[in-house]
């Protein structure tokens, strides 16, 4: 395979992953409804992200720590307003 169209696909890959939470993100801003969310679930994406992040450092990948910090930063963020809003709501 070419490497520009691999590295290309790697890009696109990686804004697609990277970008996925931004939708739910700004919904749940919003509604501040975080009812239907599961925190195990996000717990886990978190530490799988985090640890993906530490990898690309270990790895010297720019790719892999940027694309997983913009992930780990959308999935955080629901995370903690679902510690919030779940407080508040029970």
């Amino acid at each position: 395979m070419d490497p520009l169209i691999a590295e290309t696909i790697g890009y696109i890959g990686g804004l697609c992953t990277a970008f996925c939470f931004m939708p739910q993100t700004l919904k749940t801003i919003r509604s501040k409804n975080v009812q239907g969310l599961s925190l195990v679930s996000y717990i886990l994406y978190c530490i799988g992200i985090l640890s993906w992040v530490l990898y690309g450092i270990y790895v010297h990948s720019v790719q892999m720590v940027v694309f997983n910090s913009i992930s780990l930063f959308f999935a955080g963020y629901i995370l903690i307003m679902i510690l919030i809003y779940r407080k508040k709501a029970a």
